[in-house]
């Protein structure tokens, strides 16, 4: 087991939060290029679409709200994943989901950060992404048939 899986079932009181590996018919990751101000964990890189659970609110339910209050998005395919811990930025328990959508995504309604755009996961090393959205991408490519 990798360092970022929990090896025990997190408390419901603990700060969670939720992300989706959203990828298109080529196969490109969909990032998010997080605004560079102060107050916010990891502040100018690129991620994944997702963000904080409500008190008691269930992952599924709050990566649905994320990526319509982010990005206008609504994708009816979302799977659940694995969980992780952002252990070097908003210490929360993030909940990894797979979802696929094939549309253009400099047409979103973007209301969060700077962009978003596709990438192939071959340029994904020259990005600047958070270690744990890496390990999580990384996780997720490897489980890929074809891997």
């Amino acid at each position: 087991m990798d360092s970022q899986t929990l090896p025990t079932k997190p408390s419901a009181a603990e700060p969670r939060g939720a992300v989706a590996i959203i990828t298109n018919h080529r196969g490109e990751l969909l990032l998010h290029l997080r605004d560079d101000i102060d107050g916010i964990a990891w502040p100018g890189h690129w991620s994944l679409l997702g963000g904080g659970c409500d008190p008691g609110e269930d992952p599924l339910l709050a990566i649905d709200r994320e990526l319509e209050e982010e990005a206008g998005l609504s994708v009816d395919n979302l799977h659940r994943l694995f969980e992780t811990r952002d252990e070097h930025g908003s210490g929360q328990i993030i909940t990894f989901f797979s979802a696929y959508w094939d549309g253009d995504e400099t047409a979103l309604p973007l209301t969060e950060g700077v962009k978003l755009q596709f990438f192939a996961p071959e340029h994904l090393p020259v990005l600047t992404i958070p270690p744990f959205i890496r390990d999580g991408i990384h996780r997720y490519l490897a489980a890929q048939p074809g891997a």
